[in-house]
Order: C-alpha cells, then structure tokens, then sequence
C-alpha cells in the first residue's frame, strides 16, 4: 500500500473519531457549533486525536528502532523490559519525590528506560544463542523481573492503585491540559529521521559500521535515548500500549524491507493508523462506555503476533 493511501486512511478515521462521544455531535453542527460544543472539541475531541496519533507514532518507531539495532524483528519496548523499567521509574518518582511535578516524573522514568534498555542490550551481547524467538523471551522475563520488584515496592508504599493506572493504556482521561508534553516526541520523532540511514548501518553490525568510519556505540546509544524518552512520555502520558512497537514495524518491513529511513514514513502512519481504529473499537464496542486502549490493542496485537510467528515457522 502506497504511503498516501495511508495518510488518507488516516485523515478519514480522524475525521469519524472527532464526532465519537457520548455527547452528540453530527457534521452538520460544525457550521453553527455552540459554546458546549466548541469546548467538547477543544477541551476533548481534538487532544485525545492529537495524542492517538502521537502515541501510535511514537511507539511504532520506538520499536523499529530497536529492532534495528538489536538485530531482531522481535523485540520492542515491551519485549525488552523499556516499559517496565519506566513503570519502575515513575513509582521511584512516586516514593521518592512525592511532590515532583510531571517533567520531573518524565525525567526519572526516562533514566529508568534508558538503564532497563542498556541492560538489555547488554544481555544480548552476552547471549551466544541468538535465536530470534529465544531474546525477546529473555527480554519479556527480564520485563517481568522488575515488573514484579515495581508491584512489590508499590504494595508496601500502599502505592498500588496509583501504579495500576500506569498499566494500561487509556485515552478516555485525556483533555486539554493533560497532553501537551506528547510533543516532545515530535522533534525526536525527525531526529530518528536524519539519522535513519545511521540505524541502518548500525544494525548490520559493528566491524561493518566501523569499516564504513562510525561511531556504532555512539549511534546505539543515540537510538536508545530516543526511544528511552518517547516511551516515558507516552506512558506517563497515555500508559502502557503493549504490542503496538512489536507488530507495526514487523508488517512494514515485510511489504517495504529494511531500509529504516524507506519504511520508517510508512510506520508512523500504520502505527497511528492502527491505534486510531483501536480507539473506535474501544468506544463503539460497549457505547456509551469504552474499553481501555491497552485491552483493545492487546487482544488485537497478540492475535497479529500469532500470525507473524506463525508466517515465520511456514517460512523458515
């Protein structure tokens, strides 16, 4: 599929998410809108868009980017402990620094992700058997090691209701107000661009980087950063999207190959493309009342991971 059928897949979905809502609101009211109505959009409809569409961008290129530099189409922030290690750093944050405003939470999760990523991929460096399925298994019981250490801390700081919201994803509290630190993933997000071809280079291994005259740690590390402070923003700001990172560069790279810099435009628009039509799903499904974006993309993610790890058995 070619990039602007995308785009205007995503342009026609945005358009039908803005009059979604318990609160009526038709195309027609938009030539004659009331007070009410114009706060409806302002205060709510338009930020929760804005953030869909940055979230599923940020998270989509997280994962590619990972993918690329650990050389495994298997692993993402979910499957290489990233998320969980940020989870750990905004409960550090809740303990240690109880009145500490959201960008100094953002700073601490950021710190944790970034230490959780590191030793991940310090791990993979260890690991002699390197089987696609096998690391991201290692990077899932590492996730699950501090994940358990975050809900031990968070039960004897009676901290746990506070943590739980961190757990899934949920667009529903998103208002005015609420949101805005999602842009910082905007500027990284064309970063990660400039640098593509870096990504590139750098995932087909180090003597080969290094022959071609790059720092390969240097451009690890960077591509690391970035991902470290894209998914602290969005969990500090949406919560936790599992899966999205894992299966939406593994579908591109299958139609557009390798190239990060050819396939990362294709995707941040299916990455926002598939956590906007999740969105609609949630709150259609049981209207007036929506289901969490962290379950709908779940339940809809693990099935597509099903079927990549099957495709990859029949074409082994």
């Amino acid at each position: 599929m070619k990039l602007r059928y995308l785009v205007f897949i995503l342009i026609v979905l945005s358009f039908i998410s803005l009059f979604i809502g318990v609160i009526d609101l038709s195309i027609s009211d938009l030539f004659h809108l009331t007070e009410s109505q114009k706060e409806i959009l302002w205060i709510s409809r338009f930020p929760r868009l804005i953030s869909i569409i940055i979230a599923g961008i940020s998270m989509s290129i997280c994962g590619l980017i990972m993918q690329q530099l650990s050389r495994n189409k298997f692993v993402s922030p979910t499957t290489a402990g990233t998320m969980d290690a940020a989870r750990f750093g905004i409960l550090f944050a809740l303990m240690v620094f109880p009145s500490a405003g959201t960008m100094e939470k953002m700073l601490v999760a950021f710190t944790f992700a970034l230490a959780g990523t590191f030793i991940f991929m310090k791990l993979l460096d260890k690991i002699k058997f390197k089987d696609p399925i096998f690391i991201p298994l290692v990077g899932l019981m590492f996730g699950n090691i501090i994940s358990s250490i975050t809900t031990f801390f968070a039960y004897k700081n009676d901290l746990i209701q506070n943590m739980s919201s961190w757990l899934q994803g949920n667009f529903a509290l998103i208002m005015q107000g609420r949101y805005e630190m999602l842009y910082i993933s905007i500027p990284l997000v064309l970063f990660a661009y400039l640098y593509a071809n870096r990504f590139t280079i750098a995932g087909m291994g180090e003597d080969f980087a290094t022959n071609l005259g790059m720092n390969h740690k240097l451009v690890i590390n960077l591509g690391l950063v970035i991902v470290a402070i894209m998914t602290s923003v969005v969990i500090l700001t949406v919560g936790m999207i599992p899966f999205l990172g894992l299966i939406i560069p593994n579908i591109v790279t299958i139609f557009r190959g390798d190239h990060v810099k050819a396939t990362l435009p294709y995707t941040a628009v299916l990455g926002a493309v598939f956590v906007l039509l999740c969105d609609i799903i949630g709150r259609l499904i049981i209207f007036p009342y929506e289901i969490a974006i962290g379950v709908t993309v779940g339940v809809i993610g693990s099935g597509i991971f099903l079927y990549l790890l099957m495709r990859r058995s029949a074409y082994a």
